[in-house]
């Protein structure tokens, strides 16, 4: 890329190309919902399946943040028209490419992304119906998703009648994610209340004790892995969370889970971040996906480590980063893996970049 190899260039590079891209060829005018993915040149979309409820959620964050009102009250109306369920309430998973309900699985993630994004909607334009659904999406969160030892399932029928999955770490995360930002835009201090019970009933379930960091699975089951990217996206969120991290011992935990996955999970040649690890620091994916990459580059920044940040920003631009936008993965040879660019990806972008002060 041509853009200056600074974290001012990243940010200019995500206004100049990535954020058009969801205006123009990536948005559906009829259906007035973002494309799951565009082709790897930015021209047109790839064959339509499905419209997810959370890449509309996370790009109706994307242009809160941007400032663009009348996009994300479109994207905000369409969530609600297209993928609330009117008989059981809740969220569906997906929709058809006619817009139909498609997946009406109740699915944690989702949900998260809803109070999320409503959150930072409902603050950005001082929205008070998108705060009130961010309030009525996590009571119903609560309420709904229930599960031992106060951690909540991933995953429900269209009813919620039956456990379609148990607790796993990632839905857990971006629901601390969520509440933390429905806290800053209500003023809520009940969200602080439930921000504790959740990290403190992960820390339970989830914390690998030897290395510190949060596994994906419930620890002790079965092909657990350890992502360096979430290390890096918990390290974060502990440093958002402060005081509210309670009794859980996260804050030292995740300081240990950094130095663990940058030394294992880190390439010390190209910087690129490693899809998966084992309990023992073994590469078991070295897929390099994008979003892991985002995560390090704010958590360095988290961190204070201006040293490390800027030559990682110098190795990320040019592995990551086209003309056209980005490149979503590359193989640990530097092959491109994945060529086509999905929507829910500006989002990592943008919340690394804020996190990195630009």
């Amino acid at each position: 890329m041509n853009t200056p190899i600074s974290a001012a260039g990243l940010r200019e590079h995500f206004d100049r190309i990535v954020l058009p891209l969801w205006r123009g060829p990536g948005f559906n005018p009829d259906l007035r919902l973002p494309y799951e993915a565009l082709d790897a040149a930015g021209s047109g979309p790839l064959p339509v399946t499905r419209y997810r409820a959370m890449a509309c959620a996370r790009q109706l964050f994307v242009f809160s943040e941007a400032g663009d009102a009348a996009h994300a009250q479109t994207l905000f109306e369409t969530l609600r028209h297209t993928f609330q369920d009117p008989v059981h309430g809740g969220w569906f998973y997906s929709v058809d490419a006619a817009g139909a309900p498609l997946d009406t699985t109740k699915d944690l993630y989702t949900h998260a992304f809803v109070v999320f994004a409503s959150a930072a909607y409902g603050r950005r334009f001082a929205v008070g119906e998108a705060l009130d659904l961010a309030r009525e999406t996590s009571s119903l969160i609560v309420d709904r998703f229930a599960a031992r030892d106060g951690l909540l399932n991933a995953a429900l029928d269209a009813s919620f009648a039956s456990i379609a999955g148990g607790p796993l770490q990632n839905p857990l995360m971006h629901l601390t994610e969520a509440w933390l930002a429905a806290r800053e835009a209500t003023g809520d201090a009940a969200f602080d209340t439930a921000i504790t019970r959740l990290v403190e009933a992960l820390t339970r379930g989830f914390l690998h004790e030897p290395t510190g960091c949060i596994a994906e699975l419930p620890i002790g089951a079965a092909d657990n892995r350890l992502e360096p990217g979430h290390q890096f996206e918990w390290f974060w969120l502990a440093s958002r969370a402060g005081a509210r991290l309670g009794a859980s011992g996260l804050d030292e935990a995740l300081a240990r889970a950094f130095a663990f996955a940058q030394q294992h999970g880190v390439d010390p040649q190209t910087g690129a971040v490693a899809a998966a690890l084992d309990e023992h620091g073994r590469v078991i994916d070295a897929t390099q996906r994008i979003w892991a990459q985002t995560e390090y580059l704010r958590a360095l920044a988290t961190h204070g480590d201006a040293a490390a940040l800027a030559p990682q920003i110098a190795r990320f631009a040019p592995r990551f980063l086209t003309p056209q936008g980005w490149v979503e993965c590359r193989s640990a040879d530097g092959a491109v893996a994945r060529a086509d660019m999905p929507s829910t990806t500006p989002y990592h972008l943008l919340t690394a970049y804020q996190g990195m002060g630009v």
